[in-house]
């Protein structure tokens, strides 16, 4: 294995692959070297400056680009940097989401033995308001996510609005056809690695026109991304034009 004078003209991508070959003083090198970019990667999600020696979200962030290194291939058609970016995201996203709700049942049980002395009407109200504002924080951050996903498949989300279906039936066509694409497991790790569709295999299990298809090739990828990840708001969304469970 080379030394690490030998790895500093290597690639990251290549220094990543000998950390997944089991190189430690690599691995704690390239997580010392990259604390600025986790730093910036989890401020981005928090809106806020994220100091490394203070900051719980940090600390998310790190395990978080540990987990990139070790799970990233080149055969995922993005960057090391890209790829991390999402998983430092989605980590700190869901440690957020996850710190809201038990400070929110801290909250609760803080204030269990005043409830009787507040207006039962405001304490609603609050808590409809606090539900709304973290949903929100939710659904913005998930569009990033979602926004950072399409990008991969030479995709964006103004693009995805001018080329969607207009009739419902069609959407649901789409949908319906995503799902199958999805559920196929060969299928499934094609579109994965080559960021595309495989037509002629696909014809096989639809119904559709190849002509369909291929005009609806763009809007079916976007559908087959939100069921490959975790975006929970986009799918309820979904439900409105077309069942994905």
């Amino acid at each position: 294995m080379k030394n690490l004078a030998d790895m500093e003209t290597a690639t990251l991508e290549r220094q990543v692959h000998l950390v997944q070959l089991g190189d430690r003083k690599l691995q704690n090198k390239l997580l010392k070297a990259y604390k600025p970019y986790i730093a910036k990667c989890v401020s981005e999600v928090c809106k806020r400056y994220i100091n490394p020696s203070r900051d719980d979200e940090f600390s998310v962030g790190l395990f978080a680009f540990n987990e990139a290194m070790n799970g990233y291939s080149s055969e995922k058609g993005s960057s090391f940097l890209s790829f991390a970016q999402l998983i430092i995201k989605r980590k700190t996203i869901d440690y957020i989401r996850k710190e809201s709700a038990r400070l929110k049942v801290i909250s609760l049980d803080e204030n269990f033995d005043n409830v009787m002395m507040d207006n039962p009407i405001e304490i609603n109200v609050a808590n409809k308001v606090d539900k709304f504002n973290i949903d929100q924080w939710n659904r913005r951050n998930e569009i990033l996510m979602f926004a950072t996903e399409l990008s991969y498949f030479h995709l964006s989300i103004s693009e995805l609005m001018r080329v969607s279906p207009k009739h419902k039936d069609a959407r649901e066509s789409a949908i319906q056809v995503a799902r199958t694409l999805y559920q196929n497991e060969k299928m499934r790790e094609f579109v994965q690695t080559k960021k595309k569709i495989p037509i002629t295999q696909l014809m096989e299990y639809v119904t559709v026109s190849k002509k369909t298809l291929e005009r609806n090739r763009k809007y079916i990828l976007a559908i087959f991304i939100v069921l490959d990840g975790d975006f929970l708001y986009i799918k309820e969304y979904i439900k409105g034009v077309g069942r994905l469970d």
